[in-house]
């Protein structure tokens, strides 16, 4: 899996699921991983996981960065 700009939502079924398995993700970075791949809004996340933006940023780099060395 190679790609030049991660969209989780673009991720295949399959992908998906190894993310999940070898990112060890924690429960807020589940979360978002989970409504990402639904294609939700950083703003749909945020009111979904009742926290803030910036709070959802954050858990969105911390994602990123965890995918970036499973790929």
């Amino acid at each position: 899996m190679k790609y030049e700009r991660l969209k989780v939502q673009n991720f295949t079924v399959p992908e998906l699921e190894y993310l999940r398995k070898y990112c060890n993700f924690t429960e807020s970075e589940r979360a978002y991983f989970n409504l990402r791949s639904k294609d939700y809004s950083n703003v749909q996340i945020a009111l979904a996981m009742h926290i803030s933006e910036s709070t959802v940023s954050k858990i969105a780099k911390r994602v990123k960065s965890k995918v970036k060395r499973v790929i």
